[in-house]
């Protein structure tokens, strides 16, 4: 596929994710429960359904991922949650600690990968127990190195997202990881907005990322079509992770922003197609041309001849179809004698004309 010599994976679940395979596409869940179980679960069997490689939950109470306090600091000014204090958002949007061992039961029996983006230690001591098989790192949390480096010691993959980190940033959480025991390793570009303009993504930043970092590379799309995602597959994007809802009016806090089922199919049948279509370079003439290279221009004579007469331009045309000889020997062939005689609607050959 044209890949550079060193060709970086991970492999999930027994899912190798690289370059020369197909994109390994996360259904997000996040906060799309909305507060009921079977919403869970119903999202679990449509991610399965659309074909997608995981779902991934997010694992936090209010009170491991903030404070209750209702001060400046700690009140969303603008946006989506704008007005909303962060404890009473996360409170909302939490995934009952509960829910995940049903839930982590149910994607085994839709075989479909489960994993979780922990948000601290203790939400990592659950997901163990639950033999959680990788680790997703949100971006927000990508400046939380203690948090890294106890998620690598699991020794399980890790994904870690790079929302708003600049390179030193990135580059920091990756030595967290790989200095605390991860060898499995591999990044999402990122945009944290919510929703993002497409514009914002500069998607050459994936092929930088690759070269610089030389990790499995990614995006987290948080655009609301699959264009964005799509284009990424050429710039070499191994992994993509959207949101994924049942219903994008459905009034939860991630769901405007959220693929539907259809959408989610859509994706996971157009990143593959995206990526078959990259093969590798190649100029020859491919299977599906064979049956047309008749049809391309050669040269027919157009008048008949007899043998011994002089080859002239109104003698010989480049047409269609292709059995004559190429048209770059037209000026080789005028003024040749004929060797043999020649019928009108004929294709020029080396033996008419005399060497």
């Amino acid at each position: 596929m044209g890949l550079p010599t060193d060709n970086p994976s991970i492999t999930i679940n027994g899912r190798r994710v690289a370059e020369d395979e197909s994109p390994y596409i996360i259904a997000e869940l996040s906060a799309n429960h909305n507060g009921n179980l079977e919403n869970a679960k119903r999202i679990i069997e449509e991610a399965a359904n659309a074909g997608a490689d995981a779902v991934k939950l997010q694992t936090y109470r209010a009170d491991t991922i903030t404070l209750n306090c209702d001060s400046d600091a700690f009140r969303i000014k603008g946006g989506l949650w704008d007005g909303r204090t962060l404890y009473d958002l996360y409170e909302e949007a939490h995934m009952p600690w509960e829910w995940h061992g049903p839930l982590f039961d149910h994607a085994r029996k839709f075989d479909i990968t489960i994993f979780s983006s922990p948000f601290d230690t203790t939400a990592v001591d659950l997901l163990e127990d639950l033999g959680a098989p990788a680790y997703k790192i949100a971006s927000f949390e990508a400046v939380d190195l203690p948090l890294i480096e106890y998620v690598a010691a699991t020794g399980k993959p890790m994904i870690i997202s790079t929302g708003m980190a600049d390179e030193e940033e990135i580059r920091e959480a990756i030595d967290a990881a790989r200095g605390a025991g991860c060898t499995q390793l591999a990044v999402l570009h990122c945009v944290s907005g919510y929703p993002a303009p497409a514009e914002d993504y500069n998607l050459r930043t994936l092929a930088d990322m690759r070269e610089r970092f030389g990790l499995v590379t990614g995006l987290s799309d948080h655009t609301l079509d699959n264009t964005t995602a799509i284009a990424s597959v050429v710039l070499g994007a191994s992994l993509i992770e959207k949101h994924f809802t049942l219903d994008r009016s459905g009034g939860g806090p991630d769901d405007s922003f959220s693929l539907e089922p259809a959408d989610l199919a859509a994706l996971c049948r157009d990143s593959k197609t995206a990526w078959r279509a990259l093969g590798e370079v190649d100029y020859g003439r491919k299977s599906s041309e064979q049956g047309n290279a008749q049809f391309r221009r050669s040269l027919y004579f157009v008048k008949p001849l007899r043998r011994g007469d002089t080859l002239t331009a109104d003698a010989v045309r480049s047409v269609r179809p292709g059995y004559g000889l190429a048209p770059k020997h037209l000026k080789a062939l005028l003024g040749r004698t004929l060797s043999r005689d020649v019928d009108a609607n004929t294709p020029v050959d080396w033996d008419a004309v005399e060497p």
